[in-house]
């Protein structure tokens, strides 16, 4: 599997399990509970891949400034949702109205973070790395992946 098509799995998976997490009631509290750290471990490891392997070949293939810009933006997307939000989101009382709130904040963030990447990272990549590149850093990333669990 490709670079890109990896990750477009990874944003499917982790954006039905937001959906679903945001779907839940006060009342929830395993589903909530169990939703939630499948949500943590998918966001990390899938930006883990991402920093680790996808960005350095995207930022090295680039040769323009929006590039660069594309590049930074996505980085800081991360921190806002893996370092800010989903923290805050893990110690949250998941059958508190303030849990929901913030769920819904998250499933936000991944949302536009995926859909940017989606519609204007992953066609510049394209562009910027042949087939055989992209398998290679999917190859690479699927094997980090396992590593990471």
């Amino acid at each position: 599997m490709d670079a890109i098509a990896l990750l477009k799995q990874d944003h499917k998976t982790v954006k039905a399990l937001l959906t679903e997490l945001a779907d839940t009631t006060n009342r929830a509290l395993k589903t909530r509970t169990e939703l939630l750290q499948k949500i943590a471990t998918e966001i990390r490891v899938h930006t883990t891949i991402e920093e680790e392997i996808f960005y350095p070949a995207f930022k090295a293939a680039s040769d323009k400034a929006d590039d660069g810009k594309m590049f930074f933006e996505a980085l800081e997307e991360h921190r806002a949702a893996g370092d800010l939000v989903l923290p805050d989101l893990l110690d949250t009382d998941v059958q508190s109205d303030q849990f929901g709130g913030r769920a819904k904040v998250l499933k936000e963030l991944v949302e536009h973070h995926a859909d940017e990447e989606e519609k204007e990272m992953f066609p510049r990549a394209r562009e910027l790395m042949d087939k055989a590149q992209l398998q290679q850093l999917g190859e690479r990333m699927a094997q980090r992946k396992a590593e990471l669990g």
